[in-house]
């Protein structure tokens, strides 16, 4: 039998093709032909930049299951959903050793200064000018705010280059050997590369804001592959044009896929277009668990990941 679902982000195409041949009826949010569509539809289908919130919810009255594809899920409204009585997935775990690999890389980036000194040697400065000296990424101090899945992804590849390692989190960890702190602020003052690895949402916004950026201090970095909302990015625009903080490496942002013209303006930021989960084995698996979440549903079977507010 076929089942209509609701694209509410752009997917990918792989996933698409999955998503049909399975024999769902997939209507695109943006242009839905079907006039009845709206209460045809049982599934909400989008990726972790997805928005659903009460109003959306309000016009498709059967729904009973929102999956998204990715592991963040702040766009969507979890408790008007959990009040109709909707389940929300998502998918953990399968993306944990890329988005780890990407906050490496950054860390890598901006200490060594690699998308810069890729810059000086295209334009030709080397035949006239030494690029400047940057700074040492092994031994250094690395401190991770969040110990969660990518967390301890994070600190297992800062272990391989003797970076000390150091993090924060909403409770100390009974397994893990490495410092805790209990603020971010505290965290900040006593690292050279402060790496944001939580989720999104209302509990974490703005989280790493002027106090933090001023804890850091003018020999720190700021990684950020968490959610833009996590920095309050016009206190970290401050921060890097001021030379309150030596630099910042950057995944995510505000109003992406708008960034700041003054973010891309600076000489001391490394920036990336979202693209920590963005391999081709990464998203076909994630794409992979989406689906498995829509079967289970559609077979009446228990979800194999629901978010932890519907488990």
């Amino acid at each position: 039998m076929a089942h209509d679902i609701l694209q509410i982000s752009p997917l990918p195409p792989f996933m698409l093709k999955a998503l049909h041949e399975a024999d769902y009826i997939v209507h695109d949010h943006t242009h839905i032909k079907d006039p009845g569509a709206l209460s045809k539809v049982t599934a909400i289908v989008g990726t972790g930049s997805a928005k659903v919130d009460q109003k959306l919810l309000q016009m498709l009255p059967h729904v009973k299951l929102i999956a998204i594809c990715g592991v963040g899920y702040d766009g969507v409204d979890v408790a008007a959903a959990i009040d109709k009585g909707i389940t929300v997935t998502h998918t953990p775990g399968v993306l944990t050793d890329d988005v780890a690999d990407l906050a490496m890389g950054l860390v890598l980036s901006i200490g060594r200064r690699i998308p810069q000194a890729d810059k000086f040697v295209r334009n030709g400065d080397w035949v006239d000018d030494m690029f400047a000296l940057t700074h040492q990424v092994s031994g250094a101090r690395l401190g991770l705010v969040g110990m969660g899945r990518i967390g301890r992804a994070i600190a297992k590849r800062a272990a391989a280059f003797d970076m000390r390692i150091a993090y924060t989190s909403r409770q100390a960890k009974s397994d893990v050997s490495y410092t805790f702190y209990q603020t971010v602020t505290n965290l900040a003052a006593n690292v050279d590369y402060l790496v944001v690895a939580v989720p999104g949402g209302d509990s974490t916004q703005n989280l790493i804001g002027h106090s933090v950026l001023q804890a850091l201090g003018t020999k720190g970095y700021l990684i950020n592959i968490a959610r833009g909302s996590v920095v309050d990015q016009p206190e970290l625009v401050q921060a890097l044009k001021n030379k309150t903080i030596a630099g910042a490496a950057l995944d995510v942002f505000w109003d992406e896929p708008i960034v700041d013209p003054e973010l891309r303006r600076l000489p001391n930021v490394v920036l990336t277009p979202h693209i920590a989960s963005a391999t081709m084995e990464t998203r076909q698996a994630m794409a992979a668990l989406t689906l498995d979440n829509l079967q289970a549903f559609y077979e009446g079977k228990a979800l194999p990941t629901p978010v932890p507010e519907c488990q």
